[in-house]
């Protein structure tokens, strides 16, 4: 469940009106929900309860530092995966030692860095990676805790760019290999096995691939904490979320996702998982993102034009893909919605079929084709929904367009926690040499 809207035909994200902060702030603008961020990782936190664990939110689907302030108030650690990361959760108050870095190229910098903060693990990736974290723990003359992440060659069925768990792809070590490098890895002085990590993919909606993996790498869980001690188990990310409406005709609500058949709340994710894992007797590790932020967010963009060509509508606006990526990269769904509604305007007669595109200057940059969209014209607002995770961070400065600003909602309360990049700063880095001038 989530914090947007529709209050007398007005969209509204929590007590505060949309589009009263597209006009004050402008656009293109995502707006966050503090409550929905907040509550998501509470019913993932408490549907856990029954075993020892740590939820370790993912920065890489929202790094804002008002998000990760959020999540660590409410007690987050966090599954980074860059050197980057772990500064930006420091700077936003979060505790280093509830921290995981994952990754399949970390640089001996980024090793030496988490070190000296005192992370909880490194999630190694393959056996250079081990030899390496253990050549610069012996240069720090320190202990450097890991786990060795596990491929256990189960298909997600998810997306093909976003699925991590199959010997396809270039994450982890070979179900079949884990003992031996366990047993070579023992060997190393300045490694500590703390434990043993597994990730599938992302946007999972159902528990079947979970289950699966789990039953797979619970025994082998059990053999490494009886031969080599580890403490934790780390099951990895990838519930889902739900991106299309469940809007019905008629009603004033927005959509609640956990009303939807085929979306995996955190009770039907536990229901599923503690009963195979609780017997293990370890520490659980779970390291979701997207459900946390994905609905917790929303992008808000201008109608520049609307043109018509007789054989299509297109509904050009004022952000593009390089505030919004995934489409262009995934040909992924966001629901689109004017932030005023209109009575009649989810009935078919009043809807026009519409691709809503931006003004880069690529056919690529859509955000969606033939979609049956309320009427709009130029100077409209439409929100794109479920856009709080992959938003923001996968931005870019393409066609020299600056990043759009970021606002944080709190009941009635809603403040800038990214100021819209002033255009100068996008070559204030750069140089013309002498020799130009």
């Amino acid at each position: 469940m989530h914090d947007f809207s529709f209050k007398r035909g007005k969209l509204y994200c929590e007590n505060v009106s949309v589009a009263s902060l597209a006009k004050k702030h402008g656009s293109p603008l995502y707006v966050y929900s503090h409550t929905t961020l907040t509550r998501n990782f509470e019913q993932l936190d408490d549907a856990l309860s029954p075993v020892d664990h740590l939820v370790c939110y993912s920065p890489k689907a929202n790094s804002n530092l008002a998000v990760l302030r959020t999540l660590a108030n409410a007690g987050s650690g966090f599954d980074i995966v860059s050197g980057g990361e772990l500064r930006r959760v420091i700077a936003a108050g979060g505790d280093p030692s509830k921290c995981v870095f994952a990754g399949v190229g970390k640089s001996e910098e980024e090793i030496e860095l988490a070190l000296k903060k005192g992370i909880y693990a490194f999630n190694a990736e393959s056996e250079p990676e081990l030899i390496r974290i253990n050549k610069v723990a012996r240069l720090l003359k320190k202990k450097a805790p890991i786990a060795v992440r596990v491929n256990p060659n189960v298909d997600a069925k998810t997306h093909a760019k976003i699925t991590t768990g199959t010997y396809d792809n270039k994450f982890g070590i070979a179900f079949e290999e884990i003992e031996g490098v366990y047993e070579r890895t023992a060997k190393l002085k300045h490694l500590h096995l703390r434990g043993l990590q597994m990730h599938i993919g992302s946007q999972l909606t159902e528990i079947g691939p979970f289950e699966k993996a789990a039953n797979k790498i619970v025994p082998l869980a059990k053999r490494l904490a009886e031969k080599h001690g580890i403490e934790f188990f780390s099951i990895g990310g990838g519930v889902g979320i739900a991106y299309e409406s469940a809007l019905e005709s008629g009603d004033a609500k927005w959509w609640r996702s956990p009303k939807r058949k085929n979306v995996l709340t955190p009770a039907k994710y536990a229901a599923k998982l503690v009963p195979l894992l609780k017997p293990l007797g370890l520490r659980i590790l779970v390291e979701p993102g997207r459900f946390i932020a994905g609905n917790a967010g929303i992008l808000i963009t201008r109608v520049e034009y609307v043109k018509q060509t007789g054989v299509k509508n297109f509904v050009i606006v004022d952000a593009a893909m390089n505030d919004l990526a995934r489409p262009a990269l995934y040909d992924s769904f966001h629901e689109i919605v004017p932030l005023t509604r209109k009575a009649g305007d989810h009935r078919k007669k009043n809807q026009i079929s519409s691709d809503v595109v931006g003004p880069i200057c690529e056919s690529g940059d859509y955000f969606c084709k033939n979609r049956p969209l309320p009427k709009v014209g130029e100077g409209d607002y439409l929100a794109l929904l479920s856009a709080g995770a992959y938003g923001f961070v996968m931005a870019s400065n393409y066609n020299v367009r600056p990043f759009p600003a970021e606002v944080l909602v709190k009941g009635s309360q809603a403040e800038v926690v990214r100021k819209r990049q002033p255009i100068k700063q996008l070559w204030a880095s750069e140089s013309v040499p002498k020799w130009l001038e």
